[in-house]
């Protein structure tokens, strides 16, 4: 019996370490594969270049657009600096059917290339809006010019408040044939900016945003759509729980550990110092609120009372103005009236010496 116990105690030991074994290695594989398909952090003028071409050439049709991503590593993230596009086409019918310039690509990475030389080509772009069947074969093309490009499917017309792009490394998957076989792995993708193109991306929001709203609409409109935003991340990890529950989803330990660090960042709603820092910080708000609206509504009343005083010096301008007027009127009349008598005077003065002279 002891030695059954030692044996059951060893075997207990021995599946303890296999296990720690392939968690050990699954974890390097992780680090790995972190290390070699890095985030992706988009910059402004390439989504910008992005719509620009698609307005150009497929705009109100069914097509899309394909073009080549420049970029460098900086900071262990992959930026995407600048792009361009290449002429490409497909058959709408056949998939597999497709056709891109390789030769315009090469000539336009040389001219690029001696305008930067620290870009270079990280993978190709496409505004599916989805991947297509034929994008693992474009992207074995691309493999020509870099080991491991990056694609980046944008859409044009996006309709959810979400980021209009996501990114894609190409990785061998083993199949149950023996054969591997490459397939798409997603990647976080950002949009980032330096900050010469952040001085530039405002200056186009200026023209871009109404500007007979005011800064305080702005805002809150903001908060609105981050609101909506967040209420559909929720339904998603939501969603995302209840299948993994349900058994419809294996549970990723990732995930599942991202979440607890979310919910343990969220702050305990039933201690009393919270509520009371949260009714201090309310009531320190709506003072300063009141003294607003009061201050508004103190100047509002002050700029009536100038107003109604003004009126009134007007009114009483005018008034004085007509009567001046009026007596200047009079003055005139009655020197008018005096010059005529005078000059009746003076006719009947000349009619009088002529009568004289006749009876002479």
């Amino acid at each position: 019996m002891v030695d059954d116990k030692k044996e059951k105690k060893g075997d207990k030991k021995e599946e303890e370490k296999e296990e720690k074994e392939e968690e050990d290695k699954g974890d390097k594989k992780a680090l790995e594969r972190k290390l070699t398909k890095r985030d992706v952090v988009v910059h402004p003028i390439v989504l910008l270049s992005v719509v620009d071409h698609y307005t150009r050439v497929a705009k109100g049709t069914t097509k899309r657009v394909v073009g080549t991503l420049l970029g460098e590593v900086d900071d262990f993230k992959l930026h995407i600096t600048n792009c361009f596009a290449v002429p490409f086409e497909e058959d709408p019918r056949d998939p597999q059917v497709w056709f891109l310039d390789h030769n315009f690509h090469e000539q336009m990475f040389a001219m690029f290339k001696k305008v930067n030389q620290k870009e270079r080509v990280v993978g190709w772009y496409s505004t599916g809006p989805k991947i297509k069947p034929s994008d693992l074969s474009i992207h074995e093309l691309y493999r020509r010019y870099t080991p491991e490009p990056v694609l980046v499917v944008m859409d044009v017309q996006p309709k959810d408040l979400e980021l209009p792009m996501e990114a894609y490394y190409s990785i061998q998957e083993e199949t149950s044939d023996q054969v591997f076989k490459r397939t798409f792995l997603h990647v976080e993708s950002t949009v980032g900016a330096f900050e010469a193109e952040e001085v530039g991306v405002e200056h186009l929001l200026r023209d871009i945003k109404n500007a007979s709203a005011s800064t305080l609409a702005v805002q809150v409109g903001d908060k609105i759509s981050a609101l909506k935003a967040l209420t559909v991340r929720l339904k998603d990890i939501s969603a995302y729980l209840q299948s993994v529950v349900s058994g419809k989803l294996p549970m990723n330990k990732e995930i599942i550990y991202q979440l607890q660090e979310i919910f343990n960042l969220l702050p305990d709603q039933d201690s009393e110092e919270l509520v009371r820092s949260f009714a201090m910080e309310t009531n320190d708000m709506m003072l300063a609120l009141y003294l607003g609206s009061m201050l508004r509504s103190t100047v509002a009343l002050h700029n009536l009372i100038n107003n109604k005083i003004k009126n009134k010096k007007l009114k009483e301008q005018k008034s004085e103005e007509g009567k001046k007027a009026k007596e200047e009127k009079k003055e005139g009349e009655k020197k008018e009236g005096e010059k005529d008598e005078k000059k009746e005077d003076g006719k009947d003065k000349a009619k009088a010496d002529g009568k004289k002279k006749d009876e002479k």
